[in-house]
């Protein structure tokens, strides 16, 4: 070890201590009602090999508070308190000498692999430059090379010698992420600070970063602090849990003690707003109302308790110290803490969040779920729907070099009061299959027919009177809504495209704010004073303006927090029954889907290859894709994640202008491997195609599209 290494690490190899300590952490900025306490007065530790997952809403302090570690927070940030690496403190640290740590000893593997990667230099010569930075003269350009090879390989990117070569945007998000991993773990740090790694990515992806990072772990020994607001994420992953509200810690330990005893409100909800892939029966989630604090002038109690469904008049005296919960299994040195003045009357009866929140039993259904599906009415009939777009190439004089197929045969079909989930990874033409039945247009092949009528013989007046009966709730609510028009008009106007009076205009107004959970009043503000999920109940409620009977829902919860979505969920259940309404619901997260959804739909390089009955898809999948899909979804129990088996997919999605022969997903199947070499070709040759299942009481409500179905329990 050179004088340098023992400045860096003063305890020397053989130190036993954290790794990482903060100690009564504050930080605030400046703003124009006076300075936002960000994080206020935060204490934990990581020790060596030890994963601490850090979870909370948007603003409780998760990302500013690791920045803070990585001395990366802007000049205008006024930060206290104690942050002692290996026993050396390193608030007060000038730039030179905390860049001597960081990427060193301490790396950080950010949200947004994209922004944290130069477009300008090839991915390889970015993970080099990290070698060669902190190699301080000892490793050459060359050696350098080499290495970012071996890191590359050792994240899982195929021909990584190869890869070495492509620049950022060459690579999908997961490959990305992929290689901000391999530039993290380059020097074998003995911190990595993994800020929502995962939150932007399909759930397979998901599923491979988290597999990435164990094996980074297990390969560097490093400690980890994971950051991220799905408690899914981290239960199988972390052994010990921070949860974070309002700037400081509200509940701490072992990740098994908090998933089976929480002992504060806030962590009760965080856990019962999350949609189960492995519930039983329809039961509502658990909504926390409200919105979190304003950090500038917090009030004296409880931060949480304006919120809190326990809060009781000596809640609002003094804010809560975060204590030793009485009844904890778990003993040092991962005591359970919990900062709630009512943790013993939890304790006392081991409330449930549905007892807490007091949330209803069961999910209202509509009316017309009692009748048969085969006898209701069909809202959405769309037959082997076609959508190619030209792949062309020059400036001047432009030549078509291929075709883009991004949806290339799908049919389904949607009945009254009925939930359709359409799911699939980015890339797979869910979109595209939106976009096509909203357009209203002739479509390229196939046929789109919406409450009867073939969208291809419509007229212009026909068309508008359609678009009445079909509409759409978008993903991002502030991009949906103008920005500049009171939320008013904003649901005043389809009312007026469509000829209503200025008197049933402004009755009916109120009607909508009032529906979706808002008060009549808030028709005067702008979108901006808003919250998030306010924004979408806003989008609901004009997307509920005329009455519609089908409803299109693009990703309608994927951007917001947690305990905000449970609020959205719910919301579109209770208008469900009350207004009997069909939804084509688009996600990703298919434990979502597995609450709102009657039947789901998989989709896979622009075909559908696995559709039915919730729950037959989800209990008994036939496709390895789905089975896949299902495996990588996380289940906020950390005993039954240590026992589940991960199914990781290979490599990307292949390209939609150049599919595989055959089967589509043949080239990722973790079946097709071990088949006999004639049933292989049969993948290669022959392309699959929907068949019905059947069980002791004949055909069911479940078609798969492989020629070798193997039902698989994942969950």
């Amino acid at each position: 070890m050179t004088a340098a290494d023992t400045l860096l690490d003063p305890d020397g190899p053989g130190t036993t201590g954290p790794v990482l300590e903060v100690s009564d952490l504050t930080v605030s900025f400046p703003s124009e009602a006076g300075r936002v306490r960000a994080v206020r007065g935060l204490s934990y530790h990581v020790n060596a090999g030890e994963v601490l997952g850090v979870v909370g809403e948007s603003g409780s302090g998760k990302s500013v508070s690791s920045m803070a570690v990585m001395g990366l927070l802007p000049d205008t940030a006024r930060v206290s308190g104690s942050i002692r690496f290996r026993g050396r403190e390193l608030l007060g640290l000038s730039d030179v000498e905390l860049s001597r740590v960081r990427g060193h000893q301490v790396a950080m593997v950010f949200q947004d692999p994209l922004s944290a990667l130069t477009p300008v230099y090839t991915v390889g010569e970015q993970v080099a430059e990290a070698v060669l930075v902190h190699g301080r003269g000892r490793v050459s350009r060359a050696e350098a090379a080499r290495r970012a090879v071996e890191l590359l390989d050792l994240v899982g990117i195929p021909r990584a010698a190869e890869r070495a070569r492509a620049f950022p945007h060459e690579f999908s998000g997961g490959m990305r992420q992929r290689v901000v991993i391999a530039m993290a773990i380059a020097n074998d740090p003995d911190l990595i600070i993994a800020d929502e790694p995962t939150t932007a990515l399909d759930v397979t992806v998901q599923a491979q970063v988290l597999e990435v990072l164990k094996t980074a772990q297990e390969v560097t020994g490093a400690a980890i602090v994971l950051i991220t607001h799905d408690l899914g994420v981290v239960a199988g992953f972390a052994d010990r849990l921070m949860v974070m509200y309002a700037g400081r810690a509200v509940e701490t330990g072992s990740v098994d003690e908090i998933y089976r005893h929480p002992r504060m409100p806030y962590t009760l909800g965080l856990l019962g707003a999350l949609p189960r892939l492995d519930a039983t029966g329809r039961q509502p989630l658990v909504p926390i109302e409200g919105q979190p604090p304003s950090l500038v002038d917090l009030p004296p109690g409880c931060p949480f308790a304006p919120r809190c469904p326990m809060a009781a008049p000596e809640c609002t005296a003094e804010e809560p110290a975060l204590v030793p919960v009485p009844d904890a299994e778990a003993a040092a040195p991962t005591p359970h803490r919990a900062a709630c003045v009512r943790m013993g009357e939890i304790a006392r009866v081991d409330a449930t969040p549905e007892e807490v929140y007091e949330v209803e039993a069961e999910v209202p259904e509509p009316e017309i779920a009692r009748v048969p599906r085969a006898e209701r009415t069909t809202v959405l009939d769309v037959r082997d729907l076609v959508k190619h777009f030209p792949l062309t190439r020059g400036t001047l004089f432009r030549r078509r070099v291929g075709t883009v197929r991004a949806v290339d045969g799908v049919s389904f079909d949607i009945r009254e009061g009925e939930t359709l989930g359409l799911v699939g990874e980015s890339g797979c033409g869910k979109t595209t299959t939106l976009l096509e039945i909203l357009g209203l247009e002739p479509p390229m092949g196939g046929s789109v027919t919406v409450l009867g009528k073939d969208v291809s013989t419509l007229d212009r007046k026909a068309r508008k009177a359609v678009r009445a009966d079909l509409q759409v709730v978008f993903q991002d609510p502030m991009a949906s809504l103008d920005p500049r028009m009171p939320v008013g008009d904003i649901l005043a106007e389809p009312l007026r495209v469509h000829g209503h009076d200025r008197r049933s205009i402004a009755r009916r107004v109120p009607e909508l704010l009032r529906l979706v959970g808002l008060r009549p009043e808030h028709a005067e503000r702008y979108p901006a004073e808003f919250s998030g999920g306010q924004r979408q109940r806003i989008g609901i409620a004009r997307a509920l303006a005329l009455e519609p009977r089908l409803v299109v829902l693009d990703e309608p919860v994927s951007a917001l927090d947690v305990s905000i979505q449970a609020g959205v969920i719910n919301l579109l259940d209770e208008l469900r029954a009350e207004l009997g309404l069909a939804y084509l619901f688009v996600a990703h997260d298919l434990s979502v889907v597995r609450h709102i959804a009657d039947r789901v739909a998989v989709m896979y390089l622009g075909r559908i290859v696995e559709i039915g009955a919730v729950d037959a898809v989800f209990d008994t999948p036939g496709h390895p894709y789905t089975q896949a899909l299902l495996s990588a979804i996380p289940i906020p129990d950390p005993e039954r994640e240590r026992r589940r088996e991960r199914i990781i997919l290979a490599g990307d999605l292949p390209s939609p202008a150049d599919p595989p022969s055959g089967c589509r997903f043949r080239t990722r199947c973790f079946l097709h491997a071990g088949l006999s070499e004639k049933d292989r070709r049969r993948c290669v040759e022959v392309d699959p195609v929907l068949e019905r299942h059947t069980d002791a009481t004949g055909p069911v409500d479940h078609e798969v599209a492989c020629h070798f179905t193997t039902v698989r329990r994942v969950v």
